[in-house]
């Protein structure tokens, strides 16, 4: 079973029918003993990182998915569902985030903001998520995002670096990360045609 995290913000239902449509047992749900036991988690997200995380807290979900993570139970965080895996947010007075990899998400600096279309993405070897869909386009919807290298902060030789998709708008940033049990899009897989299907698809597959 994949339980949807349901916590009042963005249009998530458009990522249960596409769970569906891959054949998943999907459900969209904010129950704490669902969001434990699922065998995958989706943490969706739109708007600023701030109010993300102050649903996340008040639904006690941030808990959840550091216990899920730390564990080695599958997560998957789409666009501000990325944002809030790393350290700090700079949107709207700032914000703290469940810091599971290093980086600030901060306003990208381009002429034209929000960031909304498709553009490609530069997928680096071995990744899970766009096995076979690494030359597609992908659809962004967002004004703030990742623009450090987060496998190039974490020096701990314990674990392994995190393999980091990139894209650019106005600069370089972090398009997806895939770490373990934890994967992440800064993109919308359920709004990306056939491509958002496929990695939906590769990643219902590592589960």
């Amino acid at each position: 079973m994949i339980a949807v995290l349901d916590i009042g913000i963005g249009n998530v239902r458009s990522v249960v029918r596409a769970l569906h449509k891959l054949g998943a047992n999907a459900e969209l749900t904010s129950d704490p003993d669902a969001l434990r036991e699922a065998d995958g988690l989706v943490v969706p997200g739109q708007g600023a990182m701030g109010a993300v995380m102050n649903s996340l807290k008040a639904a006690r979900a941030d808990r959840i998915i550091e216990r899920r993570v730390a564990g080695g139970r599958p997560v998957l965080g789409i666009c501000v569902g990325l944002q809030v895996m790393f350290d700090s947010s700079t949107e709207h007075g700032g914000a703290a985030g469940l810091a599971q990899w290093p980086g600030v998400v901060d306003r990208l600096p381009s002429a034209i903001v929000p960031h909304i279309g498709w553009s490609t993405v530069d997928v680096p070897p071995g990744s899970t998520l766009f096995h076979g869909i690494d030359s597609e386009r992908f659809y962004f919807a967002h004004s703030y995002a990742v623009q450090s290298d987060p496998a190039a902060e974490l020096t701990e030789e314990l674990f392994d670096p995190p393999l980091v998709t990139f894209a650019e708008h106005g600069t370089r940033f972090v398009a997806a990360v895939e770490s373990g049990p934890l994967s992440a899009t800064q993109f919308h897989p359920e709004k990306s045609g056939d491509a958002g299907l496929e990695l939906l698809r590769n990643w219902l597959g590592s589960i």
